[in-house]
């Protein structure tokens, strides 16, 4: 039976395709504290993972960020992330504005979106999930902590299935046409 689901075809064909679908990674850090900045220079670098890392250090550069706006409008340099991390206070639009952002555009939503704050508040945990946050998590104070967190984050999402997405990070059209999601727009 294990041969029948894991048999040579898949098992060959599959890193392939998990490859190509991430043949460039990137994470998008909003932190707007220059010590919590350093921390999370250390722990990319320290977690081993092989990624672009963009920092932006408030709510408005991350949406500038995610819509291809001034000054990140060059996809090339400044490619769509895979992963967003962001921290809930920050000036000039904070982590909740991002999350709406988000919410608003789910046709650019399919990213990991984590909060990573000091704010253990409750109704702040709440409200983040309630506005889409895939995970929240109180920041660590060691950057060891962290970059432990970041590996951890960037093994779950290689493992995930996600739909195809253009260099600005929107959907691709697929055809649903016979196919249980059909009856869902596109």
């Amino acid at each position: 039976m294990r041969k029948t689901l894991l048999g040579a075809a898949f098992m060959s064909a599959w890193p392939i395709c998990n490859l190509m679908k991430r043949s460039r990674f990137t994470i998008l850090v909003g932190e707007d504290d220059p010590n919590d900045r350093l921390i999370f220079q250390r722990a990319i670098e320290a977690s081993g993972v092989s990624a672009e890392f963009r920092l932006v250090t408030c709510g408005e550069e991350a949406i500038a960020y995610l819509k291809g706006e001034r000054p990140f409008q060059d996809r090339a340099q400044y490619q769509y992330p895979s992963i967003l991390i962001t921290d809930l206070k920050m000036p000039r639009g904070d982590g909740f504005s991002i999350l709406a952002f988000l919410k608003s555009t789910p046709r650019s939503a399919i990213i990991l979106t984590v909060v990573l704050s000091a704010s253990g508040d409750l109704d702040d945990v709440k409200k983040a999930y309630i506005m889409g946050a895939t995970a929240y998590v109180i920041k660590p104070l060691l950057y060891d902590e962290l970059a432990r967190i970041i590996r951890v984050l960037v093994d779950f999402w290689m493992l995930c299935e996600v739909p195809q997405v253009d260099e600005a990070g929107r959907l691709l059209s697929t055809e649903s046409a016979g196919k249980l999601g059909e009856r869902f727009p596109q």
